[in-house]
């Protein structure tokens, strides 16, 4: 008599077959070291010719925004939920405010031209909504606001005006029909003349990246990397949180060099000792405005100054004293993708000491943070000197500064746009922000060698990072922990 195989043995395996075989084919896996890059670069979308698709004429902007919607129901929708419309972050618990706050152009300040609330005659001609005012508030609600031609549009064609509006003279129809996938150039328009003007405010990202050479960005030069190879997008949702509008980033929002460079090694080891404490962008970026000049100091206490020869590059009776820089070495600090410290409108200054409009978050001893590159811009802006808290002036329009280089009124008149008083008494404080680096990537030949950081003549304060000295003395070791 044959033995039979017994049956709770024929049931298991039965169990293991039906459980654990598909948990093994689908869990998630971690990328084998040198995974392929190219495997995670996403295509490029097909283009559509709209030349025989719109038809018009359009008598407003908001025509062509109907006309879109037609094929793309959803896009106002979807454009209506990021913050390249509503200008703000989500709400955030700081340590320093009793209530959340939002943090955005929409609401708050910079070192540059300072603050958009009331400044929407200049301010908006990035915004990509049409129909800003200066005697109402916005209305964020109006999909038909929603410009779709600001980021679609050939800039050969279309440019923004005043109050979000197309500039006078755009011919809407040759505009919409030229629509098609983002590229650096449309992108650029905004992100490459922020601050007023080419390379004024970030320094790694400017209009010579509308056809860069290998050597000034390899992505962009060598592969023609479009903007949204790296900042992906989905519904309109583009991937990548400036810290200078925001407070914290999730790390799923935020691009990194990981997204396609997954489990990357060096060759040589001693750079591999390098990688829980330095970001990428450190070695792999070791210099900025390699080409265009871009803003690192700007004394708005010297505008309205008449007799002065206007420079762009010097001095502005509307905007006051500057000094700019290329081939800019970053400043470094330890980094976490999010701020410890980001200034909010009422916010209390010493204006004796420095004033931080954003300060990187991160230390030697927080297991998150890399040293990173920045771009560190410092200026000279006014505050009350009753109140002690920064001032966001009216620039623009007929009762603006710009207009009467008055600051008393551009103060007065800012009011009713920040709910800040302003007591009669003005003065200048100084103050810095940082932009972190993340353009401009150079070949891998170009990357910084170990005596650019180590050695007498290093570009690292080690000791402002938190090293009793260059790591290099100790033997080799480089891990921060």
């Amino acid at each position: 008599m044959k033995k039979r195989f017994p049956l709770w043995i024929l049931g298991a395996i039965g169990i293991l077959l039906v459980v654990v075989v598909p948990v093994a084919i689908f869990w998630p896996r971690q990328p084998k070291a040198g995974t392929d890059p190219w495997k995670f670069v996403p295509a490029r979308p097909v283009h559509v010719d709209h030349k025989d698709i719109v038809k018009g004429p359009f008598a407003t902007p908001q025509e062509v925004t109907r006309a879109c919607l037609e094929c793309h129901p959803k896009a106002a929708e979807e454009i209506m939920a990021t913050s390249h419309w509503t200008w703000q972050s989500k709400p955030f618990q700081v340590p320093w405010r009793d209530q959340p706050v939002t943090i955005g152009k929409f609401n708050q300040i910079n070192n540059f031209c300072i603050g958009t609330p009331g400044n929407q005659k200049k301010c908006m001609s990035c915004h990509i909504g049409y129909g800003w005012s200066e005697d109402q508030p916005y209305d964020f609600s109006n999909p038909l606001n929603v410009d779709c031609l600001a980021c679609h549009a050939d800039p050969a064609l279309y440019a923004k005006g005043e109050y979000g509006n197309p500039a006078k003279n755009v011919d809407l129809v040759a505009a919409a029909r030229s629509v098609g996938a983002t590229t650096r150039n449309t992108c650029g328009k905004c992100h490459f003349d922020g601050g007023g003007g080419n390379g004024v405010k970030h320094g790694d990202l400017d209009e010579s990246l509308i056809l860069p050479s290998e050597n000034l960005d390899v992505h962009m030069g060598k592969y023609d990397f479009q903007c949204t190879t790296c900042h992906w997008t989905e519904k309109h949702q583009v991937k990548g949180r400036l810290i200078a509008d925001n407070y914290q980033v999730d790390p799923k929002e935020q691009v990194s060099c990981e997204q396609c460079h997954q489990n990357h090694q060096h060759k040589d080891e001693r750079l591999n000792t390098h990688l829980r404490s330095v970001a990428c962008q450190t070695c792999h970026i070791p210099a900025i405005a390699l080409e265009d000049p871009t803003k690192v100091y700007w004394d708005w206490s010297t505008a309205g100054q008449e007799g002065r020869k206007d420079d762009h590059y010097v001095y502005l009776k509307i905007k006051g004293s500057f000094i700019y820089q290329t081939n800019y070495k970053p400043q470094y600090r330890w980094f976490n993708g999010n701020l410890q410290y980001r200034y909010i409108l009422g916010d209390k200054i010493d204006p004796n000491g420095i004033t931080y409009i954003n300060l990187p978050a991160g230390s030697i001893d927080d297991p998150q943070a890399r040293i990173f590159p920045f771009k560190l811009h410092v200026a000279k802006q006014p505050y009350d000197k009753v109140y002690n808290y920064l001032l966001s002036p009216i620039t623009a329009g007929k009762n603006g500064f710009w207009t009467l280089f008055n600051w008393d009124i551009a103060f007065k008149e800012a009011e009713k746009w920040t709910g800040l008083k302003y007591s009669g008494q003005y003065g200048f404080a100084e103050t810095w922000m940082y932009w972190p680096t993340t353009h401009m990537v150079q070949p891998a030949t170009n990357a910084l060698k170990c005596a650019d950081c180590h050695g007498p003549d290093g570009r690292m304060d080690w000791q402002a990072l938190g090293y009793p000295g260059d790591p290099a003395k100790w033997g080799g070791r480089f891990s921060k922990r």
